[in-house]
Order: structure tokens, then C-alpha cells, then sequence
């Protein structure tokens, strides 16, 4: 059975960061591409990154460019989400996702929420 468990969320202050984690279980981690994807209120879900199973090529939403890293340890079965520069239209649900393509057809975690806010 597929098991992704997110964790690391919060209330940060405009400006911060958080780090959030993936843990993985019920599949080869490691051969498996593996997506971030965030949910706002009253919004759509959104794809915020893409890294593929090496963990050397990633692909960010625009927003998400020069703010936010996903990294992943196959070792550990985890994927993480470095969220730095934090702003309050970050505040939203964020899932990890197994596999790549559109969020909404993937399967996903529980997530973990986010909140920016002074």
C-alpha cells in the first residue's frame, strides 16, 4: 500500500522558511519521479515542483523559481520541500505526490498546511 506522510508545516512570518518532508513507503522511492503540489483557499490544487528519481533534475513552478528546493534522499524514502522568502499567497495545503504530470491525478498525502502571516 502507498503511504506518503507529509510533515514540517507551520506559521512562519513573511520573510521565513520551513522545511517540509515526504515520508514514503509501499513503492520503489527510488525509481519514482515525485511531485510538490500546494492547495490555497477557495483555489485550485497547484503544482509547485517535479523531481525525477536520480534527484538531479527538478522542475519549478514559476512562482516557486529561486524560492523553494525539493531534494529528495532515496536512502531515507523521503522527499523535502526547502520553502525560503516566504510570502503570505504561500499560505496553502502543500502534498506530496507520487509520480509526475498533473497533481490532481496523482496520488497524494495528507499534506501539511502552511501559514504566512505577520
Amino acid at each position: 500500500e502507498v503511504q506518503l506522510v507529509e510533515s514540517g508545516g507551520g506559521l512562519v512570518q513573511p520573510g521565513g522558511s520551513l522545511r517540509l518532508s515526504c515520508a514514503a513507503s509501499g513503492f520503489t522511492f527510488s525509481d519514482t519521479p515525485m511531485t510538490w503540489a500546494r492547495q490555497a483557499p477557495g483555489k485550485d490544487l497547484e503544482w509547485v515542483s517535479t523531481i525525477y528519481s536520480a534527484g538531479f533534475t527538478m522542475h519549478y513552478a514559476d512562482f516557486a523559481n529561486g524560492r523553494f528546493t525539493t531534494s529528495r534522499d532515496n536512502a531515507k524514502n523521503t522527499l523535502y520541500l526547502q520553502l525560503n522568502s516566504l510570502k503570505t499567497d504561500d499560505t496553502a495545503m502543500y502534498y506530496c505526490a507520487k509520480g509526475a504530470g498533473t497533481p490532481g491525478l496523482l496520488q497524494r498525502g495528507q499534506g501539511t498546511q502552511v501559514t504566512v502571516s505577520s
